[in-house]
């Protein structure tokens, strides 16, 4: 009788021993009679941080320690460091019928009341869809609450006719196939698109694991997450934010190709200066994985006003 072998266990392992040497502790607070938010956390609920307050919201994909994984270690010495697993990832969720990221946007403003800040501001990062959760957040509760904004690899002028380009690019019926594969194909063409140099080789037992272990958890939930974007339609506006915004974006991201990266500054910074953009160079849609040395840095000299 074969035995089976998963290694997604053994990154969650490395990727939490990181957080906790980090300092960081795992959470699980009910921020509402619906919304369950987990999330790692520099101080307890309630105790009053010691340094100043960053919140880092993840991309569409595994949990928040996969993604921040790099991060935390540099970050949490200038920061008191918030990472939250958005709802219908990692161990958040909801039975609200709400999918917008509007909906994710407020689950974490009452995550920040429950934490007990005393209304203290924080600054925000989010990447691609944590990105667009990240300016929602930004806009909804304003530069009293929110402070600094970072937006990395995050097309928030996203439509129909991305939407179609990606699929062209991926060769796909539909953008959920490279979010969420039930293939190995469609997980090499994935890491194809998101990487600026992607594996040569993955044997397909590790994409079997990946399929298995990380793309069918809470798959109804997050297929309604796709739908229920608001991001490109009708009802959503891109407007400029009072907020100094900070754009990440690699150079040769095939998710959000650069040029729109150009657009979204413009937009932002249509009323303002306090926009800026930062393009990294040999990175595709990952570059806090791809260069997390340069990611970080840039982050921090933003963040610190370097």
């Amino acid at each position: 009788m074969g035995i089976g072998l998963s290694l997604v266990p053994v990154v969650d392992f490395f990727a939490e021993r990181r957080f906790r040497s980090a300092g960081l502790q795992p959470y699980t607070i009910p921020v509402d009679h619906e919304t369950t938010v987990a999330c790692w956390l520099s101080q307890a609920p309630k105790q009053p941080p010691s340094l100043p307050l960053l919140v880092l919201i993840h991309g569409f994909g595994p949990r928040s320690t996969w993604q921040w994984r790099c991060q935390v270690g540099p970050l949490s010495r200038q920061f008191s460091l918030i990472v939250p697993d958005l709802v219908f990832f990692g161990g958040s969720t909801s039975t609200s019928s709400l999918r917008s990221e509007a909906f994710q946007a407020d689950a974490l403003a009452r995550l920040l009341d429950h934490l007990g800040l005393d209304d203290r501001p924080v600054s925000v990062v989010g990447t691609s869809y944590g990105g667009f959760i990240a300016y929602h957040l930004a806009r909804a509760l304003g530069p009293s609450r929110v402070d600094k904004v970072v937006i990395a690899s995050s097309d928030l002028l996203k439509g129909e006719a991305d939407d179609q380009a990606l699929r062209n690019r991926g060769n796909v019926g539909s953008v959920a196939e490279l979010l969420l594969p039930k293939e190995a194909e469609k997980v090499r063409t994935a890491l194809n698109l998101a990487m600026y140099q992607p594996p040569r080789y993955v044997p397909d037992f590790i994409i079997r694991d990946m399929i298995q272990n990380l793309y069918k958890d809470k798959i109804e939930e997050r297929m309604e997450l796709i739908k229920g974007s608001t991001i490109g339609k009708e009802n959503f506006e891109l407007t400029p934010i009072p907020q100094d915004v900070l754009i990440i974006w690699g150079e040769h991201d095939q998710i959000f190709p650069l040029d729109k990266a150009h657009e979204v500054k413009r937009i932002l910074g249509e009323k303002s200066e306090k926009v800026n953009l930062e393009i990294m160079q040999k990175t595709g849609h990952m570059p806090q994985s791809e260069d997390p040395t340069r990611f970080n840095q840039i982050l921090l000299d933003f963040l610190l006003n370097k």
